[in-house]
């Protein structure tokens, strides 16, 4: 009897020694925060340093404006690849969305016996967003990822580093051409974006939800002010800019070999893209707001 109540008594002591003497314990959670703690602030340093020197990069970049016309022959090369060479890609897209449109908003005012609407109702989302949205994104996608793939090459193989070491600055060789073609070329991609876009939407009305041609355009063009240009074009800018620069800068940031390279392009790819939902959003709620 009394062996057995001994056992109980002296397990308890050992489970009261353990708990008391495990210091260890709470140590770690401490360790463990402060060590995420230091992550933390490593990380925000580095990106406020990444933001600085994206600045001064985009601040360098427009500085050299002046030297556009000893670089002419680059801005044409430049033109001829984010203009001519992307007009298919704008094509398709702009084609696809502008179809795909004209049935979804097609069947939804059926219910409501408003489809002769169709024409307003694709011409503002076309013009207005989606238009300049997928072209901001195809060309982020084709324009962006060469950038940043040129690039990071030429700064890996030290190409770039040549350039500096003949007294020519590569920010107005290697970036200005590429964000004043883009400037030029982004407009009538985008004019070309809302062309096909409506055009698709046109004729997905007239032979799916058998709306005569004229009902549809005499919805569009009456109803279509300043304003929804304002909107649409003013993005093609803006996105030129982010997308250029963006893809430039993570270019010139390659470290790493070939390996960072694919870094630096698929990073340029993503912030750009991601930059711009950002600006089309805030252009959009800009715009409305003050016209």
């Amino acid at each position: 009897m009394g062996g057995k109540n001994e056992k109980p008594t002296f397990t308890r002591m050992k489970t009261g020694e353990s708990t008391a003497s495990s210091p260890h314990a709470q140590v770690m959670p401490l360790a463990f925060i402060r060590a995420l703690e230091k992550r933390l602030v490593l990380q925000l340093k580095d990106f406020f340093l990444t933001m600085q020197e994206f600045f001064f990069f985009s601040v360098r970049a427009f500085m050299a404006f002046p030297k556009m016309i000893r670089y002419w022959r680059d801005v044409f090369d430049q033109a001829t690849i984010c203009g001519t060479d992307s007009i298919p890609i704008v094509l398709v897209s702009a084609i696809s969305i502008g179809a795909l449109l004209a049935i979804e908003v097609g069947n939804l005012l059926e219910d409501f016996g408003a489809k002769t609407m169709l024409g307003r109702s694709t011409a503002l989302t076309v013009i207005r967003e989606l238009g300049p949205l997928l072209m901001g994104l195809m060309l982020s996608a084709r324009f962006g990822s060469r950038n940043g793939a040129e690039l990071g090459a030429m700064q890996i193989s030290e190409q770039i580093d040549a350039l500096r070491a003949f007294g020519t600055d590569p920010i107005a060789k290697l970036v200005m051409p590429r964000l004043v073609a883009a400037l030029i070329m982004f407009l009538p991609l985008t004019a070309l974006s809302d062309f096909a876009g409506l055009q698709s939407a046109a004729y997905m009305a007239e032979h799916y939800h058998r709306i005569d041609p004229g009902i549809f355009w005499n919805a569009v063009y009456p109803r279509l002010v300043a304003k929804d240009f304002v909107v649409g074009f003013l993005k093609a800018p803006v996105f030129a800019i982010i997308i250029t620069l963006v893809s430039s800068f993570n270019g010139f940031s390659a470290r790493g070999g070939t390996a960072g390279v694919g870094r630096s392009t698929i990073k340029g790819i993503v912030v750009s893209s991601g930059l711009v939902l950002i600006a089309n959003f805030y252009v959009s709620k800009i715009v409305l707001e003050n016209m």
